[in-house]
């Protein structure tokens, strides 16, 4: 799973959301095929190891992929059955922010028909909607 090596800080604050869609990371750069976001959301590390293994899975480790997320955000718990007060929860997972917009994987070095099945399939693992496309 994917983690920050090391943060200044152990907790950050809850974000406002600013803009709708995403001004940076919006275009392919690395691959001939990739999976765009069509919603915004937070992608946990688990979410992407899971798309990121349906689609070396289906490629059959052929071509090469670009993970163009990365989960650095940490979102805390408390407990189940905690009354209220005693601070901020631990951290539970890290997530990825995700605008409208967003290329989230890139694919190159393999045939379309393979790489938009993969993708598709690395879709279904994804909480927001997202859409295949092409150089």
């Amino acid at each position: 799973m994917l983690i920050p090596k090391r943060t200044k800080y152990r907790k950050q604050f809850k974000p406002k959301v600013q803009g709708k869609i995403a001004l940076r990371g919006n275009r392919l750069s690395f691959g001939e095929f990739g999976l765009r976001a069509r919603g915004s959301g937070n992608i946990s590390s688990r979410q992407v190891e899971a798309a990121r293994k349906a689609i070396t899975h289906f490629t059959k480790r052929g071509g090469r992929i670009w993970i163009r997320i990365f989960p650095d955000r940490p979102v805390t718990k408390k407990p189940p059955e905690t009354r209220m007060g005693g601070g901020k929860g631990d951290i539970h997972e890290y997530v990825a922010p995700v605008k409208m917009g967003r290329v989230l994987f890139e694919m190159g070095g393999i045939p379309e028909n393979v790489a938009k099945e993969a993708l598709r399939l690395a879709s279904h693992k994804l909480p927001i909607k997202s859409v295949f496309i092409r150089k």
